[in-house]
């Protein structure tokens, strides 16, 4: 099917309007940054001296130590979760109705509760900040994940499950061998976006006193005054540029394997408009 067929080709007219519309809001952008600009240059934020405290070695070990609790956090939440949205969604995809309404219920509540107050409540009664923060975002992360696997094995035709029933496969052998791999192609673009989520959470540890990566920053900003300023700007510059390079890293994997699965010519089908939809609204 073609594009065509789906909606109409823009006129000479709309794309004269869409190209007013692009120049207009980039100079509107252009024009916003640029007052931010001046306003923190105004308060002295651009200053070299301001930026003096990166120099040093314990500062940048400092950081550097926050960047691997940061990654060490998230690494064991995220294979964690991926474990437990496994466990999850064999269970809403159960045949006994006791073990789905359970299993419903559990990713529900943890969907549904919110991420900060799970990690508080864990932290306030038997679990030290790291495992408070990891445990947080595995019940959570691990709930929507569930229901990503759980849209991805419904993706696949039903024929394909029916097939094998009827030369006598078992359903463990079908989910397996059948509906598990080419839901697992499906949906890694969807995961992966949601690892994505996982990473950024990890600075709610700076909450409960764990020394990640925004904790770190805070602690640097508010104990290292320069001529009676504080660099919290300059620290919170540095440490949202490592954020952000950390989930380019993580997209440009899930566009790579995006791509790869397109270019496939036994590829799987592509995402549901449902897994999308638990994806966006996670973020």
């Amino acid at each position: 099917m073609t594009a065509s067929v789906l909606y109409d080709a823009p006129g000479p007219r709309t794309r004269l309007r869409n190209r007013i519309y692009t120049v207009v809001g980039s100079l509107a952008l252009a024009g916003l940054l640029v007052f931010f600009a001046m306003r923190l240059n105004s308060k002295g934020e651009f200053k070299s001296y301001m930026w003096d405290l990166f120099q040093y070695a314990g500062v940048q070990q400092q950081i550097t130590d926050g960047v691997v609790a940061t990654l060490k956090a998230f690494a064991l939440a995220a294979v964690f979760s991926l474990l437990l949205a496994t466990v999850f969604a064999a269970g809403r995809l159960s045949d006994h109705k006791p073990v789905r309404i359970a299993a419903s219920a559990a990713v529900e509540f943890f969907r549904a509760l919110p991420l900060i107050i799970m990690i508080y409540l864990l932290w306030a009664t038997v679990f030290e900040p790291f495992w408070a923060l990891v445990i947080g975002l595995t019940l959570y992360n691990g709930s929507v994940q569930a229901e990503i696997f759980r849209a991805g094995i419904n993706s696949v035709p039903k024929g394909q499950s029916e097939a094998a029933y009827a030369l006598g496969m078992r359903k463990t052998q079908v989910m397996l061998t059948i509906l598990v791999p080419q839901a697992v192609r499906a949906m890694l673009p969807s995961i992966i976006s949601q690892l994505v989520v996982t990473l950024k959470d990890t600075s709610l540890g700076y909450l409960i006193a764990y020394t990640e990566l925004l904790y770190v920053g805070r602690i640097l900003a508010g104990n290292t005054p320069t001529l009676g300023n504080y660099p919290y700007f300059q620290v919170l510059l540095v440490i949202g540029t490592i954020y952000i390079a950390m989930c380019m890293l993580l997209s440009a994997v899930a566009t790579w394997v995006e791509k790869r699965a397109r270019r496939s010519p036994k590829g799987a089908p592509p995402a549901t408009p449902e897994a999308e939809a638990l994806v966006a609204t996670a973020e």
